[in-house]
C-alpha cells in the first residue's frame, strides 16, 4: 500500500466554526485519512464575496493511502455531510470547506482537480497556515518556497491567530 502526503485546508463561517473544524478532522480520521500535523487555527477575513462573517481556518498535513481523485471525494462527502449544500453563491458562506493544496509533489490539472490548489499563492489564509506547519515546503510548480511565496505578497487582507488548535 503506497502512502501519500497531502495538505488539506479547512475553512468555515457558519455555525461553531471551532466545532465544524473539529468535526470535520474527525469525518477525515473516520475515512482512514491519517492527521500528521495541523495549523494553528486563524481567523480570517472573506475573500471574493466580502458580504459575509469572517472565517476560521487551519491547514492539516495528512498522510492517506486514496488517490488525489478519491481524496477529493473523501473531502467533498465530509463537506455535505456537516452540512454544505451544493450550489450557492461563489466563494459565500459555508459551513465547511475542505480543499486539496498539495498532494505529494503532484502537478494535477483536470476539470475536477487542479493540484496545487490554483488560488493558493494568492491567499494568506491558505500560505500561513501551510508555512507555519512546514517552512520548507516548496511549489511543485515553480519550485518556490512558500514561505517566499508568502512574504511577497500584501497585507490587505487580516489573518489572526484565532487558537493553537482545533483537531
Amino acid at each position: 500500500m503506497t502512502v501519500h502526503e497531502a495538505f488539506l485546508s479547512l475553512g468555515t463561517n457558519l455555525g461553531d466554526r471551532v466545532d465544524q473544524l473539529r468535526s470535520g478532522c474527525e469525518h477525515l480520521r473516520r475515512e482512514g485519512v491519517h492527521i500528521v500535523s495541523r495549523s494553528s487555527v486563524y481567523q480570517t477575513d472573506p475573500v471574493d464575496f466580502l458580504e459575509q462573517s469572517d472565517f476560521l481556518n487551519q491547514v492539516v498535513r495528512v498522510e492517506t493511502a486514496a488517490s488525489a481523485q478519491d481524496l477529493l471525494a473523501i473531502c467533498k462527502r465530509i463537506e455535505r455531510a456537516l452540512g454544505r449544500e451544493p450550489g450557492g453563491i461563489r466563494f459565500g458562506p459555508r459551513p465547511l470547506d475542505i480543499d486539496i493544496l498539495l498532494y505529494d509533489d503532484c502537478i494535477v490539472d483536470t476539470e475536477m482537480l487542479s493540484i496545487p490548489h490554483p488560488r493558493m499563492m494568492a491567499r494568506r489564509f491558505m500560505l500561513v497556515p501551510l508555512v507555519e506547519i512546514d517552512s520548507n515546503l516548496r511549489d511543485p510548480i515553480s519550485h518556490r518556497l512558500f514561505s517566499q511565496i508568502l512574504a511577497g505578497l500584501d497585507e490587505e487582507k487580516k489573518v489572526t491567530k484565532f487558537l493553537t488548535t482545533s483537531c
